[in-house]
């Protein structure tokens, strides 16, 4: 099947959808990744569809095609904010990802290029979806500055601006409920710190000879 016709089937969904920025399918497809290198390379492969899409609907002047441009644009910044959220929450949690914040970078190379293209085009219906097209390159160029850093940085920058938030959330709460989250957070401490056992309730190791 060429790419065309799996585009204007793809294009069809993303009608039928009420606006959340990925199918059900693909909503699926990343429940199922659990691990951060897998989810990003998978939030890439929609990025760069609806990027296709775009280039597709501005290639051919067809009634309504503004509109379809204007929510796939919305959606593509929505998935480029995912995979930056990804990157973070896997850097707090110190896993690694630099696998897949290459493959971030090289890819969003090449789609912010493609965006452009679109702007330099100027488009007879342009005005209809400039905006969600600059903030489209915007947010790309802002993921693609990230994805370049360091990754030692960019962990100690997650890090401060985590500790920064806590701090904030804290402040704005009350002394009782400052209270609650201290001693939950201390019985979350002790049940990770406490060695898992395989012992029954109320058995105990041999004594030893």
């Amino acid at each position: 099947m060429k790419l065309v016709p799996v585009l204007l089937i793809f294009a069809a969904g993303l009608c039928a959808q009420d606006r959340d920025f990925l199918t059900a399918d693909e909503v699926d497809q990343v429940r199922q990744a659990q691990d951060p290198n897998d989810r990003l390379k998978l939030y890439l492969g929609f990025a760069k569809m609806r990027v296709a899409l775009v280039e597709q609907l501005v290639s051919r002047e067809k009634p309504g095609r503004s509109a379809l441009i204007h929510d796939t644009l919305e959606d593509y910044q929505h998935i480029i904010e995912a995979i930056d959220t990804v990157t973070d929450d896997a850097l707090k949690r110190k896993l690694l990802v630099q696998e897949g914040v290459t493959a971030v970078a090289a890819a969003e190379k090449e789609m912010v290029a493609s965006l452009k293209k679109v702007q330099d085009a100027q488009p007879k219906d342009i005005s209809r979806y400039q905006f969600a097209l600059g903030q489209a390159v915007s947010t790309t160029e802002d993921s693609l500055e990230l994805s370049t850093e360091d990754l030692g940085k960019r962990s100690t920058e997650v890090a401060a601006k985590d500790a920064k938030e806590k701090q904030e959330r804290e402040a704005s709460m009350s002394e009782g409920e400052l209270a609650d989250k201290k001693q939950a957070d201390k019985k979350a401490a002790e049940s990770k710190r406490k060695a898992p056992s395989l012992l029954k309730p109320g058995e105990k190791l041999p004594e030893p000879r």
